[in-house]
């Protein structure tokens, strides 16, 4: 598949050079391959996938829109609405919720005045439950804006994040 024009671009250039680079590693028919890349890179330029970005990102890969919005949708590493500038992802599946997972998502939402799927009246902290993030041992765990994988989160360490995060925000 050809790529359609895209009237106007929605991601820097420096974006599509990296949508490029993954494109490239790929045969010409197999350009769908692609696309969880391809959301990363506009996902981390703009924050979340809008639907704009969506269509954008398809119409430069190739593909239907319907197909880059169910990758997209399927995992909940993309953020589909806007998210604070810090996104907590707690896991809360059966193994970390049988190390105290699911205190730690209490913890958090006591302590930032929000329930999962919200975000903090300043913007900074969206908090979310996650999938298994596959360190069951280190529980409790959390992600960071999809990045960095935080372990062993008892309500101290989560204060001094939340403190560090604050300060960074």
């Amino acid at each position: 598949m050809s790529a359609v024009p895209v009237p106007s671009r929605l991601l820097s250039d420096d974006a599509y050079r990296r949508i490029d680079r993954e494109l490239a590693k790929y045969p010409p028919d197999q350009r769908q391959s692609a696309t969880m890349s391809a959301l990363r890179i506009a996902q981390k330029e703009k924050g979340w996938i809008s639907p704009e970005v969506i269509d954008d990102l398809a119409a430069y890969i190739g593909l239907p829109p319907i197909a880059v919005y169910e990758v997209a949708s399927f995992y909940n590493m993309y953020n589909l609405k806007p998210v604070g500038k810090f996104k907590l992802a707690v896991c809360t599946c059966l193994p970390c919720a049988l190390r105290d997972g699911e205190k730690a998502g209490a913890y958090l939402k006591e302590k930032l005045g929000i329930d999962y799927n919200e975000t903090t009246a300043d913007g900074l902290f969206t908090l979310i439950e996650s999938e298994c993030q596959g360190a069951c041992g280190d529980a409790p765990i959390l992600m960071v804006n999809n990045d960095v994988q935080c372990s062993f989160m008892d309500n101290q360490r989560l204060d001094e994040l939340i403190a560090r995060l604050r300060s960074e925000g």
